[in-house]
């Protein structure tokens, strides 16, 4: 993620939906993971109780069906997470013979975008799915698409009005923390360590993603009795992340954990990590890259792990469009509609399972 302002932030919401790591769906939250092999058709004019059809047409949603159009809109690729929003946008698009993938040129600019948002309406596509530079910004437009009756799939970013989507899905900026905090406690605990030193790497310090990622990473760390001795914000680019890494490194000539809140800016800190020569605490990192997964697997450097923040959400946004469309839902649920929100959990990535989280990684 590179250094952008506030309103303008990439990767993430600034709005974080009521459910942290499950779906909110009829007021019960229903775990993400679940969901996600979960894309099975419910058929229509079907005698049979909603369970029933759940049970007997698993699978079925991946056959060819009622050809849609799919309009995408996100952010201008200016570094690895976001590239790798738009190809697994396009990839799994790509996947479906009844599917026609409508995407309009990137951009990081609030204007161009609204204008190409307002050209898919205008083309009548019978879904959008769109990752604004703004939710804020974009919700009037995205509205405007609803009121239209073309369904918007509110991807990462999310609009505040609801009326302007009717799907949200993205990531978990405070399960990120608690899963890196969770991650370090467990290992120093372990290890026996009191009164650990543990230095946090965040992005922007002033986002409230970044503030969601810092309270899950203090509320677990909590739980071994353990707390952040320093933090300092590298916003989310190369440079910084070198240049934060190096002062927190003269700052405390010994540390026993740091936490890199993104695999984008790790770049910058294990570069610093690695110059310093310093190999006496253990790293964990964010958002998950190949990058930072080939470090992990090649082993004999700080970084243990890294905590998801997939840009797969891109292609299961594209799946969930796909069905909206299509009239279609969820059989593992015994609702007969695609749920209103979904929050993807973060997970850890370590040596013993890298080999199975590989193929998700973006490059930074």
């Amino acid at each position: 993620m590179r250094d952008q302002s506030p309103r303008q932030d990439t990767r993430h919401t600034p709005h974080t939906p009521p459910t942290r790591r499950g779906v909110l769906f009829g007021g019960a939250v229903v775990a993400a993971g679940t969901l996600a092999a979960a894309c099975t058709s419910n058929s229509e004019g079907d005698d049979a109780a909603p369970a029933a059809q759940a049970g007997s047409l698993a699978g079925d949603n991946d056959k060819p069906g009622k050809q849609v159009t799919i309009g995408f809109s996100a952010p201008a690729a200016d570094h690895g997470w976001i590239a790798a929003i738009a190809k697994n946008a396009e990839a799994q698009a790509k996947k479906y013979k009844d599917v026609t993938f409508k995407p309009v040129e990137p951009t990081n600019d609030i204007n161009q975008q609204i204008s190409a948002v307002e050209s898919l309406i205008r083309a009548k596509v019978n879904v959008l799915v769109i990752l604004p530079n703004d939710g804020e910004q974009l919700n009037q437009v995205a509205r405007k698409a609803m009121d239209a009756g073309i369904p918007v799939v509110n991807l990462d970013r999310v609009f505040p009005d609801k009326l302007s989507y009717r799907t949200w899905i993205g990531g978990d900026n405070y399960g990120m923390g608690v899963s890196a905090g969770h991650y370090i406690g467990k290992k120093l605990k372990d290890k026996g360590v009191s009164n650990p030193v543990i230095v946090e790497i965040q992005g922007i310090a002033t986002l409230p993603l970044t503030q969601d990622r810092s309270k899950g990473f203090a509320d677990a760390l909590k739980s071994y009795g353990f707390t952040v001795t320093a933090k300092q914000d590298a916003k989310f680019t190369v440079e910084s992340g070198n240049q934060v890494a190096s002062n927190l490194l003269q700052a405390h000539k010994k540390i026993d954990a740091l936490w890199n809140h993104d695999d984008d800016q790790g770049v910058g800190v294990l570069a610093a990590i690695k110059q310093s020569g310093r190999k006496e605490f253990l790293m964990v990192g964010g958002a998950g890259s190949a990058n930072a997964m080939r470090e992990i697997k090649a082993g004999g450097g700080v970084l243990e792990a890294t905590v998801t923040y997939p840009p797969t959400m891109a292609a299961s946004a594209i799946k969930l469009g796909r069905l909206i469309a299509q009239g279609k839902g969820m059989t593992d649920l015994v609702e007969l509609q695609i749920p209103q929100s979904i929050t993807l959990a973060s997970e850890t990535v370590t040596k013993d399972n890298v080999d199975t989280y590989m193929p998700l990684g973006f490059e930074s």
